[in-house]
């Protein structure tokens, strides 16, 4: 696949950079350390991007970092890029953490199941490249000495593993499901309360079909009406329409228990713990995981969680997830958080914007050096 063209350019030319939060970016930029620690023999990108994050790491360890600091060692270690390709700008959309309520038992009315990895489930790509342009299976079923396409949604969903026992909790509603499986983590509340973390182990390998394009191309929902909120409904109205217009997304989730809500965080790619509004999933087949990108949305006013003003999203990011939906050299998917106000914000974004991503320097390249 054909790399993105990064273009170096001054920190003026970023819109509001320097009013940005530059200490919020540092703190998040910290958290990807121990998933950058394997590229830094594999590349020199790698080796500088993990240096600096490991300084970064340690300034946040120290204590608080005023935004003046933050916005220095950015400055001073990183240089802006604009990234060049076919298209005049963009696209970003939102994702977050559902919390649905579950059971451990199955039950009249808790009887859709989550499902943890199958033991045949055998990998062909790194996760991390899941969504990464060009690449189409990433996982198969071993058979032998045979590697063989796994089963679809549908025939999942119609009880294909069913004899394999991966249930460990229930849901009640199958098109909440299947948005935890397009989320790719969420919070499963039992009735005693607790509060139960789960994300992403692997999929069924097939490509990722988006339900919204699809009720769109039907005529049944117009691109300028479509939401979130309003394709659930349109599911939800008929049950069998709604369960067939699901399967033709043949790709499915597995999902591990990551653990009690009061002490794990929402994971990315290679388990970097999200932040909100920071974090952001891109093609990491185009954009290194780890890397810093300032994000550009002019028309996003309304994500006031994530910093929407007047002039839309203007703020540093940190490449740190991805999708199977997420191509591209210039397609992002902010991570807004926890909970129904976070959906109601990622559901109702769709917006043009822009990539400024921020190479870093050598240690000899750095002011003062």
């Amino acid at each position: 696949m054909a790399q993105p063209v990064y273009i170096p350019v001054d920190f003026g030319v970023l819109p509001g950079w320097s009013e940005d939060d530059h200490a919020a970016a540092l703190g998040a930029f910290a958290r990807s350390l121990d998933a950058l620690a394997g590229d830094a023999g594999k590349s020199v990108t790698g080796a500088k991007l993990h240096c600096h994050c490991r300084a970064a790491s340690d300034l946040v360890t120290q204590g608080a970092v005023s935004n003046a600091i933050a916005h220095a060692f950015f400055e001073q270690r990183f240089i802006p890029h604009r990234v060049a390709h076919e298209a005049k700008d963009g696209l970003l959309t939102g994702y977050y953490e559902p919390v649905l309520e579950g059971r451990r038992t199955r039950s009249e009315t808790f009887s859709i199941p989550l499902l943890r990895r199958p033991a045949d489930l055998v990998t062909l790509v790194d996760d991390a490249l899941r969504g990464a342009e060009g690449v189409k299976f990433t996982h198969g079923r071993k058979d032998g000495d045979r590697i063989e396409a796994y089963s679809t949604r549908e025939e999942i969903e119609c009880g294909a593993l069913d004899q394999m026992n991966l249930a460990y909790a229930f849901l009640a509603d199958p098109v909440d499901a299947f948005f935890l499986h397009v989320q790719g983590s969420g919070l499963i509340e039992f009735e005693n309360g607790q509060r139960v973390r789960v994300g992403y182990d692997g999929k069924n390998g097939h490509p990722y079909s988006s339900v919204g394009q699809y009720v769109i191309g039907t005529g049944q929902i117009s691109a300028t009406d479509m939401t979130l909120d309003r394709l659930k409904d349109w599911l939800r109205a008929d049950a069998d329409r709604g369960r067939s217009a699901m399967w033709v997304n043949k790709s499915y989730i597995f999902f591990r228990e990551i653990g009690p809500e009061a002490n794990t965080a929402t994971l990315g790619a290679r388990e970097i713990p999200l932040t909100t509004g920071r974090s952001l999933a891109v093609d990491a087949g185009l954009h290194a995981l780890g890397l810093p990108i300032y994000v550009s949305v002019p028309g996003l006013t309304h994500a006031g969680a994530i910093g929407g003003q007047e002039n839309g999203v203007r703020r540093l990011m940190v490449a740190q997830d991805v999708g199977s939906a997420i191509t591209g050299p210039e397609r992002g998917d902010i991570f807004y958080g926890t909970g129904d106000e976070a959906g109601v914000m990622a559901g109702s974004t769709k917006h043009r914007g822009n990539f400024f991503v921020l190479l870093p320097r050598a240690s000899s390249e750095m002011p003062g050096k």
